[in-house]
């Protein structure tokens, strides 16, 4: 492992400086992405700022009825609080999903956003990869494309994001509060992450410095309907070959709002924006539900190994909605905690 520097900050604006003011440096909260990155020689910053004791981990609302995330509130405190399971279920249930009891009682909410893909060839230093070290090429195409990327990649990368959270906070409209050497900023969520384009070794638009201090979430009637379901080869602990959250709000037999998101399939959470256009005005039915999947998927390029995931996604999407549209006409709902179909 490289030698590094290590300083607890006061504060979050002592955080801030002592990263800016360094390139090489880095933030630290519950490590269990960065960790290992210094482990296998990925990443190798010469200062860890440790931000895990900073006063960031309340849940709590705001005067307009948002729910504020602080950026250091453990997943596992998370997904158990009470205003989470019962105004959006999908989020708990996207961080139960996520990973083993043990990591999610150190994984931070901030940290989660910033996860970086588990392609093999990203954590193999032996192999090119232009998310590692711009420039050297992509390995995975023409090599193993099963867990890749079929919306938005490039030639330069196909990675696909890891998070379980980020698709249930992208479905519910969520905010990041950012905090920087030049004040404060609020971001979209859907605006956070970027595609590979032709330089993949950016995950996000958050410039160096810039310390996530909360999420905000907007108290909206569908975000009380919504559900995270998670495809993946096994049922516990492993990363999805495909995921879905969606919200729904059906009144008068009419969808009046929906929020779908996807991952698995992108560089980033993919906000299925045609498939909520789609749907929009319509009658929930399962031939809607096919056909604003279609039009979401129409975009999608997958790779020789990994095809199977666009009828996956489309199956996926259609069951996750089929069962929201079921539990609003009070039909049993499927929480879909523990994986897909």
């Amino acid at each position: 492992m490289i030698p590094f520097d290590y300083v607890r900050p006061a504060d979050p604006a002592d955080a801030v400086a002592a990263v800016g003011g360094r390139p090489g440096a880095a933030f630290l909260a519950g490590g269990t992405n960065l960790v290992d990155h210094l482990k296998l020689g990925v990443t190798g910053p010469d200062l860890l700022v440790d931000v895990s004791g900073l006063p960031l981990d309340r849940i709590e609302e705001t005067p307009t009825g948002a729910l504020r995330i602080g950026a250091t509130v453990r997943n596992s405190d998370l997904a158990a609080h009470p205003l989470v399971r019962h105004r959006y279920p999908a989020l708990s249930r996207a961080l139960l999903a996520g990973a083993s009891g043990q990591l999610r009682n150190m994984a931070t909410t901030g940290g989660n956003l910033f996860q970086r893909t588990r392609c093999p060839y990203f954590q193999d230093t032996s192999t090119p990869c232009n998310k590692r070290v711009p420039g050297s090429g992509c390995s995975a195409l023409g090599g193993h494309t099963r867990d890749a990327a079929i919306l938005g990649a490039s030639a330069h990368c196909v990675a696909t994001h890891p998070s379980d959270m980020a698709v249930a906070l992208l479905a519910l409209d969520a905010s990041v509060v950012l905090l920087g050497p030049d004040g404060e900023r609020t971001l979209p969520l859907a605006a956070l992450h970027r595609l590979p384009g032709d330089t993949p070794h950016r995950d996000t638009v958050v410039e160096h410095g810039e310390l996530v201090t909360a999420v905000e979430l907007p108290d909206r009637a569908s975000a009380r309907h919504s559900t995270y379901r998670k495809v993946r080869d096994r049922r516990s602990y492993a990363f999805a070959l495909v995921s879905v959250a969606a919200a729904l709000d059906v009144a008068d037999g009419t969808v009046r709002d929906v929020r779908i998101a996807l991952g698995g399939v992108a560089h980033k959470p993919w906000r299925a924006e045609r498939a909520e256009a789609a749907l929009r005005g319509t009658a929930p039915t399962e031939a809607g539900f096919a056909r604003a999947a279609d039009a979401e998927l129409a975009a999608a390029r997958p790779l020789e190994g990994n095809a199977f995931k666009v009828p996956l996604a489309r199956r996926t999407l259609v069951a996750v909605l089929r069962d929201l549209a079921g539990a609003a006409d009070g039909g049993t709902r499927h929480d879909g905690r523990e994986g897909g179909r």
